[in-house]
């Protein structure tokens, strides 16, 4: 998926014919055709071997960053910019403010420019074809909401700059523990400030209104931690303490700060969680439920978008 350094040539130019993605999955039987698909199989191995990397490490440990991780950083500092222009304007709903859709429009615009600052120079062609995840990435702006469906399009984001090359396999960490913990803090920025709406929510039988991966990421960082068990993240004591280095608990953190009453009522999927005995067992239990919950849902695929990077041919056998 992210070229290593022993291959420190781009991957070679003539492998893609870049495109601008498009939708194949419009009914359900089309289902069948995304789980053979290279797409499934590429993105899950991106999802995968991040789990592997980030296993028993902090948010806090040394890794390297290198310039095209510094560039994505600073792009999702733009969208957080661009947040602070756009205050949330004075209307009779509550929830999904339409300054959202201006923040949106701005976005829109400048997606391919954003992309291309980050793209080696002989890959610029690529950005028409990965700017489109980047617009997906951050909810829908009729809707004004936002669901693991975006989630996994920030996902694919990232996986389409492993396959040109723009990331490698030594940034692993810094993908999650810089990129994606930035996104996620952008993410909960919009979500708070337009009072966005969950995309396809469960209500308290999901996981959790907005986001999945930080919660299989975040538990893999745990895995045989010699204090923290499962039983803990339901203490705030804990969660106050412990996150700054570990993903799931801060992803707890903000369902604190956003929700009232009984964790048990808010968050009944994850207290139940809370009760698995070890980090390990969690893990593994999220991986299926992602695939169940969100991979195999057709109202969260019929949006995906394929290209050449992201294909929908079958997987060669």
């Amino acid at each position: 998926m992210c070229s290593s350094h022993e291959d420190d040539k781009p991957p070679n130019p003539v492998s893609f014919s870049f495109m601008v993605p498009k939708k194949e999955i419009s009914m359900v039987p089309d289902m069948g055709k995304w789980k053979r698909s290279q797409a499934y199989a590429d993105y899950m191995g991106f999802i995968l071997t991040l789990n592997e990397g980030v296993k028993r490490k902090k948010l806090t440990c040394e890794y390297q960053v290198s310039e095209t991780v510094e560039k994505l950083l600073a792009m999702l500092a733009t969208l957080d910019r661009w947040i602070d222009e756009t205050p949330p304007i004075d209307q009779p709903s509550r929830f999904g403010n339409k300054a959202y859709r201006t923040w949106y429009a701005k976005l829109d615009q400048e997606a391919e420019a954003l992309v291309t600052a980050i793209l080696p120079s002989e890959r610029h062609d690529a950005a028409p074809e990965i700017a489109v995840y980047l617009k997906e990435a951050v909810g829908n702006s009729t809707r004004i909401d936002y669901g693991t469906g975006h989630e996994a399009a920030f996902a694919v984001f990232l996986c389409c700059l492993c396959k040109v090359g723009a990331l490698r396999m030594e940034d692993q960490l810094a993908i999650i523990f810089k990129v994606f913990d930035k996104y996620l803090r952008v993410m909960h920025k919009l979500q708070k400030t337009y009072r966005m709406e969950p995309a396809g929510s469960q209500g308290v039988w999901g996981l959790d209104d907005f986001q999945f991966l930080p919660f299989i990421w975040g538990s893999s960082q745990l895995i045989d931690h010699p204090t923290l068990e499962p039983r803990h993240f339901v203490e705030e004591k804990v969660v106050n303490e412990y996150h700054q280095d570990y993903m799931f608990l801060e992803c707890i953190k903000f369902i604190n700060e956003m929700k009232t009453g009984p964790f048990a009522e808010h968050s009944n999927q994850l207290w139940n969680i809370s009760a698995v005995p070890s980090w390990s067992k969690v893990n593994q239990g999220l991986i299926r439920m992602y695939k169940a919950e969100c991979l195999e849902k057709f109202p969260v695929i019929q949006h995906f978008k394929f290209g050449s990077l992201l294909s929908i041919q079958p997987v060669k056998p």
